[in-house]
């Protein structure tokens, strides 16, 4: 294991980005998201939580897909893809175990055949460096996903604490990134690191949403849990905002449009969210037609659609930014609760 003094974190960004792209999450306007770096710059290392997610990364809100020409009959197509091997390597730094673990949510769905050549061009070029939890707060619940927040994987993880950020690789690639930036680095802190996170553990056992039950979540259980009657009363006083799918790393669906500009037509594609009345709209009309039951759909791909196709894999991480956000209290803490068996929430 490696250590650098936190006063010289700066010029470890500067050698990353010597040779690399650096995204760090970075505070602006009082919220802080994952951005480039450059000197200058306030970097939040000690915020948990990003608002947006790191797979903003590789799944970016807006991307544009392709480019049509008209001129008479002809149609001429520009593909905007840009291969993998030509897209610049770049570091992700910071990144929590429940994030790490929402990207492999992810790459079930946009590497799985037939592969999302978009997002396969930037996560082929990302060296993720994992940040340990040591501060998580009372929305967080990735214990309940078998997550272990004081020790994440990646190409790298790093533990920070009040004087050191200590280093360890993982992969490969995280080895050909740690010899770009060795001669920063000190050995030693094992001990430290230890001790940080049996404090952490410490924490994390004694959290609200410690104890979730995810048991009755189940393939068995399909259809009694779509027909439970609590559906109706859980879903109330949704506002179908879509913030909870915003915010969520693992929310993976997207609209795909046309917009017509000067020189032809523009294709490109944008996050969509099942909460919307217009979601999948087609010319018959919508399969989903009330807000319950696109409530329903959600949570039901979340903890019993996704993982029965997935090696019992959940699509929900417990990062708690849903917990955080959904202004009416509505968030998969109390689905999980209500049809659970548990009524603390």
């Amino acid at each position: 294991m490696l250590r650098i003094a936190k006063e010289k974190l700066n010029a470890l960004y500067a050698k990353i980005s010597e040779t690399m792209g650096l995204f760090i999450p970075v505070k602006k306007a009082g919220e802080v998201n994952y951005a480039v770096w450059s000197e200058g710059k306030e970097v939040s290392l000690e915020t948990l939580k990003t608002v947006k997610s790191p797979k903003n990364m590789f799944f970016p809100q807006t991307e544009n897909m392709m480019k049509f020409k008209t001129e008479g009959k002809e149609i001429e197509v520009e593909d905007l893809r840009v291969d993998y091997k030509e897209v610049k390597e770049f570091v992700l730094f910071g990144v929590k175990a429940c994030d790490f673990k929402a990207m492999e949510v992810l790459d079930k769905v946009f590497l799985a055949d037939p592969v999302d050549t978009y997002y396969k061009s930037r996560r082929e070029a990302t060296t993720v460096v994992t940040l340990a939890c040591s501060r998580p707060e009372e929305s967080c619940f990735c214990s309940a996903f078998g997550i272990d927040a004081t020790a994440p994987q990646g190409d790298v993880t790093v533990w920070l604490d009040e004087n050191n950020l200590y280093w360890q690789a993982n992969t490969e690639q995280g080895e050909k990134l740690t010899e770009k930036v060795s001669d920063l680095f000190e050995n030693g802190g094992e001990e430290d690191v230890k001790a940080q996170q049996a404090k952490t553990k410490e924490i994390l056992a004694k959290l609200p949403f410690a104890t979730l039950d995810l048991s009755r979540f189940k393939p068995e259980n399909l259809n009694e849990l779509f027909n439970a009657p609590e559906w109706e009363s859980m879903s109330e006083a949704c506002l179908g905002c879509g913030t909870c799918t915003f915010v969520c790393p693992t929310c993976q669906c997207f609209d795909i449009r046309d917009f017509k500009t000067n020189d032809g037509i523009l294709r490109y594609r944008c996050w969509d969210s099942c909460m919307y009345s217009d979601f999948t709209l087609m010319a018959h009309g919508n399969s989903r037609t009330t807000q319950m039951q696109r409530f329903r759909q959600r949570f039901m791909h979340k903890l019993v659609y996704y993982p029965s196709q997935n090696d019992g894999l959940y699509s929900c991480v417990g990062c708690g930014r849903c917990v955080n956000k959904c202004p009416q209290r509505l968030n998969i803490v109390k689905v999980i609760n209500t049809l659970g068996g548990k009524k603390n929430d």
